[in-house]
């Protein structure tokens, strides 16, 4: 117990004696991340809308995306470097094609398993296709997209610590630094924020899918 009160003490201040360079870091950590959930965004709910109109073939694609999974979160960084040199634009690129998964799979899986005879009542008031989705298919299936980008989120305000290994500037290098230095505070200074950071994008979407899930009857 004594320790951990040593370490939270070095590490208090630690960063009251660099303040701007912590908030330098934290905010860095913030834009890539962020940045990378809404181009990841704009690219994979789409898709995944448009994959659950197309039967199999939808699902087959859905399928091949998941399998982004299986793939190392470090490696997946390392992957465009060739390409793409050093710096951000790697880091970036890494981080929308690791968030794949979570958003076309929930959004798939969201609209795909909306209750059959919902979307059939729906049609026989006189909705067309348009309103069938927009009024009826989507908002049913909103929870669902949510929980994917609550997943998103959170991955990637994780991974987002990896891409301070191709230059990218993030709070992975203080952690970084601490591995290489041995240095307890660095570690620290590195690792809680970004715990703290995936516990408040965790709360924030959590409550956004808790909002814009139908109450149960």
């Amino acid at each position: 117990m004594q320790g951990t009160m040593e370490w939270l003490r070095d590490l208090i201040a630690f960063i009251q004696e660099r303040p701007d360079r912590f908030q330098e870091l934290v905010l860095a950590h913030l834009r890539l991340a962020s940045t990378a959930i809404l181009i990841a965004s704009l690219i994979y709910i789409p898709l995944g809308i448009l994959f659950s109109h197309m039967g199999r073939t939808g699902a087959n694609a859905v399928g091949v995306l998941s399998s982004i999974r299986v793939i190392p979160s470090l490696a997946l960084v390392f992957l465009f470097y060739p390409w793409l040199g050093f710096g951000t634009l790697p880091a970036l690129v890494a981080l929308v094609v690791l968030a794949a998964p979570a958003l076309t799979v929930n959004t798939h899986a969201g609209l795909t398993n909306v209750d059959a005879f919902t979307l059939e009542a729906a049609r026989g008031v006189g909705m067309n296709s348009a309103q069938v989705f927009w009024q009826v298919q989507l908002p049913l299936a909103l929870p669902v997209i949510v929980a994917g980008l609550r997943l998103a989120a959170v991955e990637l305000l994780a991974s987002a610590t990896l891409a301070s290994f191709v230059g990218a500037k993030t709070l992975g290098q203080y952690i970084l630094t601490g591995i290489s230095l041995l240095d307890t505070t660095y570690l620290l200074a590195g690792g809680i924020p970004i715990v703290i950071l995936v516990l408040i994008a965790d709360l924030l979407f959590g409550g956004i899918e808790r909002l814009v899930t139908p109450p149960a009857r």
